[in-house]
C-alpha cells in the first residue's frame, strides 16, 4: 500500500517539468508514471460546441463522461470539470441534448456566443468543439463538409471581444481543409490560448503495450485497418493519427512530409510487388488485430486502398485499409538494427460504452485544468493536412501530391499518455 498522493498545483508542476528539463532529464515524469493536475476548489466551468447530441455520437460520449465521470485504472475518475452549456448545430428528432440539459442542468443555448457566455462576457474556463456526426454535405473528392473551423472562428470572435480567451479542444481533425487548420493553429498561437485536437487512437490502450522511446531509428511505419461505411476521410483520419503518434518519435522528431499518395484497387498490390510498401509490416501489423480474418488475404480484400507517405528525413509511411480482412487498428515499424518489427495493436473497446473516449476525455481534462495540451497540436496539424491531400490523391485517381504546406516540423513529448493496464470498466 502506497502513502498519500500529495497533488500540486499548476505552477509548481510546471516549474518542477522545466527544472527537470534544465538539468538535462528528459521529463519530470517517467513513460510508467501518470500526470496528475491537482483538481481546482471548484469544477472548471466547460461550454460545449458540438455538431449534434444523440446517442453515440461523440458529443454524447465525451459530454457524457465529463457528467458521469468514466473508469481509470479499475476505478470510478469523476472528472474536475462541470458543463455548464452547451450548443447544437443540429437537432434531429432523435436529438438528446435538451433532454439531457433539463435532467443534468446544462442550458442549451441558440448561439456559439451565448453558450461561451456572451460576446462580451465570456464566463466558462474551457471549450469543447466536438464536430463529428450529423447531416453535413460532402464535396467532390468524398470529404465530410463540418463546420469546425467556422464553429472556431465563432469560438475565438468570443475570445476577442471578450478579451480574455480559455483553453479548446478541437475533437479529431482540425478541418477537412489544410489551409483552415493552419489557420486555426496559428490563431491559437497568436492569441496565446491553448488548443489541443485529434483522435482516441494515441492514448487509447495498445495491445501488447510498447512506447517507443524518442529518437527511435524508424525507418518505415505502416497501420492497417479496415472501414466501409461511408467517406474513407472518417476513419482515415484515426489511421493517420496512429501512424503519426509512433513516427513522430523517431530520430530527429517530425521533420515533414515529401510527398503522398492514395492507391486504390489492384494499384496496391502493384505496389506492394514493387517494394513500396513492406508485406512483413502488413503482416505484422494484421498479427495485432483479433479481427483479423482467415484464408488468402488478396481473396477477402476486394478493393484494398494504400496511402503512402515520403517524410523529408527518407522515412516511408504506409496506411492500408483491408475491408474484410481487419475492422481494427495495428502498427507496425522497421527500427534501424532490429529483425523484427515494432508492433501493436490500438484496442477499441466497442459501443456502446466505446471505453477508448475514457483516455481521451482524462487528457481533455489534464489540458482544461494545465492549459497546455499534453501533445503537441502540431500532431493534429500534420494528419489534417495528410489526410486532406490523401482525399485529393485519391479524387484524382492517385496523383501524387507534393506541398510546403506539408513541412511540419515538431518534436514529440516523452510520455505519449496512452492508457496502461486495465482496458475496459476494471476488467
Amino acid at each position: 500500500m502506497t502513502g498519500p498522493v500529495s497533488s500540486v498545483n499548476r505552477r509548481d508542476f510546471l516549474a518542477a517539468s522545466a527544472l527537470s528539463m534544465a538539468a538535462g532529464g528528459t521529463s519530470a515524469l517517467s513513460a510508467a508514471e501518470t500526470v496528475v493536475v491537482a483538481s481546482p476548489q471548484k469544477p472548471l466551468r466547460v461550454a460545449a460546441i458540438n455538431s449534434i447530441y444523440r446517442l453515440r455520437s461523440h458529443a454524447y460520449h465525451i459530454c457524457g463522461r465529463i457528467i458521469h465521470g468514466f473508469t481509470k485504472d479499475g476505478f470510478h475518475h469523476q472528472p474536475a470539470l462541470k458543463l455548464v452549456r452547451m450548443y447544437n448545430d443540429q437537432s434531429p428528432k432523435d436529438d438528446l441534448g435538451r433532454e439531457y440539459g433539463k435532467t443534468f442542468n446544462v442550458e442549451v443555448c441558440d448561439t456559439v456566443a451565448a453558450t461561451l457566455g456572451g460576446m462580451k462576457s465570456l464566463d466558462v474556463d474551457a471549450v469543447l468543439l466536438i464536430i463529428e456526426h450529423g447531416d453535413y454535405p460532402l464535396n467532390e473528392r468524398g470529404q465530410v463538409l463540418y463546420p469546425r473551423f467556422e464553429l472556431f472562428q465563432q469560438i475565438v470572435d468570443v475570445f476577442r471581444t471578450s478579451g480574455r480567451s480559455v483553453p479548446v479542444f478541437v475533437d479529431k481533425h482540425l478541418s477537412y481543409d489544410h489551409q483552415k487548420a493552419a489557420q486555426m493553429v496559428q490563431t491559437a498561437r497568436e492569441m496565446k490560448f491553448g488548443l489541443m485536437a485529434g483522435s482516441s487512437l494515441p492514448v487509447t490502450w495498445r495491445v501488447p503495450e510498447i512506447e517507443p522511446p524518442l529518437s527511435t531509428p524508424f525507418r518505415e511505419g505502416l497501420v492497417t485497418f479496415g472501414f466501409d461505411r461511408g467517406s474513407v476521410e472518417i476513419y482515415l483520419f484515426h489511421a493517420l493519427e496512429s501512424l503519426q503518434c509512433m513516427l513522430e518519435r523517431r530520430t530527429g522528431g517530425e521533420t515533414g512530409v515529401k510527398s503522398i499518395q492514395t492507391l486504390q484497387g489492384d494499384a496496391v498490390w502493384k505496389a506492394a510487388a514493387a517494394g513500396r510498401f513492406s508485406l512483413k509490416l502488413m503482416d505484422a501489423a494484421l498479427k495485432n488485430c483479433v479481427s483479423n480474418n482467415v484464408g488468402s488475404l488478396r481473396d477477402n480484400v476486394a478493393d484494398p486502398l494504400a496511402v503512402l507517405i515520403e517524410y523529408t528525413d527518407g522515412t516511408k509511411g504506409t496506411i492500408l485499409n483491408l475491408i474484410e480482412q481487419t475492422s481494427e487498428f495495428g502498427f507496425a515499424g522497421t527500427v534501424e538494427g532490429q529483425v523484427d518489427p515494432v508492433a501493436t495493436g490500438f484496442y477499441l473497446p466497442a459501443p456502446p460504452a466505446a471505453n477508448f473516449f475514457n483516455p481521451l476525455t482524462w487528457h481533455i481534462e489534464q489540458f482544461f485544468l494545465a492549459g497546455t495540451s499534453p501533445y503537441p497540436v502540431e500532431r493534429t496539424l500534420v494528419t489534417s493536412t495528410l489526410c486532406d491531400f490523401a482525399m485529393r490523391s485519391l479524387h484524382e485517381g492517385g496523383k501524387v501530391m507534393e506541398s510546403p504546406a506539408m513541412q511540419i516540423v515538431y518534436q514529440s513529448v516523452p510520455n505519449s499518455g496512452y492508457f496502461r493496464g486495465s482496458r475496459s470498466n476494471g476488467l
